[in-house]
């Protein structure tokens, strides 16, 4: 009898997890479909998941009523830099804070633990006020003030709140404390300094973590939408993929715009996706790794 129920169990978990993976993917399935929905199809009753007239014209047609060749390309660059920025400067924050010994570092550690519990709406002001009044920057003389725009009005202004993480360093320090600290000994009484043991023995050993933080960086960074939207209200050749996209949706029209729309978000969750796909079993990986410290 026992037997018997436990080779039924995995079908029962199997069919839980195939439903449930399901549902998850409905909507991504249902907005793909709407992507090839011809003009007036979108949005009539009774609802119809696959397209009455399949038209590849909206991919056409958002690259031309989106430019998102230029929102694509900021939102490159501007991944691109944050994503880097955050792999360095956590991976050398990490290292300091869980190998080095000095004076303040419990304090410092517990600031950036603290940085990681306030809301991010709560710097959107201070952020912006910071970036209107940067010296030398937008016309601002020396002291941030008789400028037009400062930070704001260069794309700069999209990655400065975003390069440093206090996610990052503390993913980063929890894993390398687990580092020996008899093979650090080792290698400085074989006349290794302090930078060698980090690019040397620490780093190499930090992959699956790195790729799995730079993922999780890649994502969120990609997607951002609200600093973005809010720079881009003062320039918006400075848009991303996503509030470009949104901008889409103030047309009169929805049913005829959104199809376009759609086409727009899958064109913008393919390097996503990609990146995920090709990355996968590192982030899993990393994420085993991490919760085994």
């Amino acid at each position: 009898m026992a037997r018997n129920r436990r080779s039924r169990t995995p079908w029962f978990s199997y069919s839980v997890v195939a439903i449930g993976g399901l549902l998850m993917a409905l909507p991504f399935l249902d907005m793909l479909s709407s992507s090839f929905k011809g003009p007036g199809e979108y949005g009539i009753l009774p609802y119809h998941f696959l397209p009455h007239h399949f038209t590849w014209s909206n991919y056409g047609a958002a690259f031309d009523q989106l430019q998102l060749g230029r929102l694509f390309l900021n939102s490159v660059i501007v991944t691109a830099a944050v994503t880097a920025s955050v792999l360095v400067t956590s991976a050398m924050g990490g290292y300091a804070l869980a190998k080095l010994r000095f004076r303040g570092r419990d304090v410092i550690f517990r600031f950036i633990l603290a940085t990681m519990m306030l809301p991010p709406f709560l710097l959107l002001i201070p952020d912006f006020i910071i970036m209107l009044n940067w010296p030398l920057a937008g016309g601002n003389n020396i002291i941030g003030q008789n400028g037009d725009g400062g930070m704001t009005t260069n794309i700069v202004s999209l990655m400065l709140p975003f390069l440093v993480s206090g996610f990052g360093i503390f993913l980063m320090r929890q894993f390398m404390i687990a580092v020996p600290e008899e093979m650090l000994e080792a290698a400085r009484l074989d006349g290794a300094g302090e930078w060698r043991l980090f690019y040397n023995i620490i780093l190499p050993q930090t992959g699956p973590v790195a790729i799995t933080l730079g993922l999780i960086t890649f994502v969120g960074q990609w997607n951002e939408y609200i600093w973005t939207s809010l720079i881009a209200s003062t320039n918006p050749d400075l848009m991303t993929l996503p509030v470009g996209i949104q901008q889409l949706q103030s047309f009169i029209d929805p049913n005829r715009t959104t199809p376009i729309v759609m086409a727009g978000i899958i064109i913008s969750i393919l390097p996503v996706l990609i990146t995920f796909l090709f990355l996968q079993r590192y982030y899993v990986r990393g994420v085993v790794l991490s919760g085994m410290k």
